[in-house]
């Protein structure tokens, strides 16, 4: 067994729930340094020299570790030349939940290419780096070359190359959700299950369920996710409008009330223009949801659209007009009794105890190597 030192400066969200998925369903013992969930940029700067004393600390009381594995908000290049020489020497794992160069902004010049160039780096002082999805990791290998070519001199290409032959593609992992679902029942209940945030483009999706409901077209609505302080003032003028058909509206605090209230939702609607991973879509998969994706990001991935093409009913072209078509016939054909769901086996590939096992392998890979 393995001691393995995990540090994640930004302990919220998905980050919490996946390194506390790995401590848990992994056969080593790890042991979990945390940061609050707030404040990314100053959890970029500050995070090495923070989690350098508290390693120093660690090893002065004794322990040791044979592995690091850290998140991507952590500058690892930093953190291993203030750390003890014999946590730096450790083979190390670079876990890229999101990167700081295609994350969306809502004003590309807004955009701080310093962070960008810290993932670059971190990356430089990884032995492995792990993208949650092949869509992740392209579209960032792409977006660091253009960037780097603007570069005025030392481009630096060629650390591109290499860093792609000690990339791989870990998935993130979901619960098993285990509470009963119901029997359809009219009306169609719609989903959301996103952060309350510009990148999930709520005004088409509140823009579409009000062309639904001008139509004289029964729904339920539950719009569950986290919101932030500059949330979108799209929702707060949407639950007063749909305020007949809301039956959950905002954060569930309690994941297991979470789960129970996905096993009421029929039909999940994603309008995202920004996801990497997407775990709140295979949440509701596994809960038993129908998924209604936009034919980009990771979301074809996900659903592994080029080895099953019958999965293509789960998509709609993205635009208004055809999601506001699509949505209506799927309304309809729940009405009929003709909707099926083929998908409980793709959720069941990412749950703890298949995604713990691979954990494992890769980890002691690595380490044999």
């Amino acid at each position: 067994m393995m001691k393995i030192l995990a540090l994640e400066p930004f302990y919220g969200g998905s980050h919490k729930s996946f390194i506390d998925g790995c401590a848990e369903h992994s056969k080593h013992k790890w042991t979990v340094l945390t940061l609050p969930p707030f404040k990314w940029k100053w959890r970029m700067r500050h995070s090495a020299v923070t989690f350098a004393n508290q390693v120093n600390e660690l090893l002065r009381n004794g322990q040791t570790f044979d592995l690091l594995f850290c998140t991507d908000m952590l500058p690892l290049a930093e953190f291993k030349g203030l750390v003890h020489p014999s946590i730096a020497q450790l083979p190390s794992i670079l876990y890229f939940h999101e990167n700081q160069l295609t994350y969306p902004v809502q004003v590309e010049k807004e955009r701080d290419l310093h962070f960008a160039i810290n993932n670059f780096i971190s990356m430089k002082a990884a032995d492995q780096i792990w993208f949650n999805s092949t869509f992740h990791k392209d579209s960032f290998f792409i977006a660091i070359e253009k960037m780097l070519k603007r570069m005025p001199e030392d481009k630096m290409l060629g650390e591109i190359v290499h860093m792609k032959k000690y990339s791989k593609i870990f998935p993130q992992a979901i619960k098993t959700n285990r509470h009963t679902r119901k029997p359809y029942q009219a009306p169609v209940h719609i989903g959301w299950v996103a952060r309350w945030e510009f990148d999930k483009n709520p005004e088409l999706f509140f823009s579409v369920l009000r062309a639904i409901k001008s139509k004289k077209i029964k729904f339920k609505l539950s719009v569950i996710g986290e919101s932030f302080k500059n949330c979108p003032e799209i929702f707060e003028k949407s639950q007063e409008y749909f305020k007949d058909e809301i039956v959950n509206w905002g954060y569930i605090g309690s994941f297991d009330a979470y789960q129970k209230a996905l096993k009421t939702i029929d039909v999940l609607v994603s309008t995202a223009d920004h996801e990497f991973f997407g775990i709140s879509v295979m949440e509701a998969i596994d809960a038993g949801v129908y998924p209604l994706l936009p034919k980009k990001l990771s979301y074809p991935e996900l659903l592994r659209l080029d080895e099953i093409p019958m999965h293509e009913k789960y998509f709609y072209s993205p635009t208004e007009k055809k999601l506001t078509k699509e949505l209506i016939q799927l309304i309809e054909n729940f009405q009929n009794g003709t909707v099926s769901l083929n998908l409980q086996e793709i959720a069941k590939s990412y749950y703890w105890d298949k995604i713990g096992v691979q954990l494992d392998y890769a980890i002691s890979q690595l380490h044999k190597n």
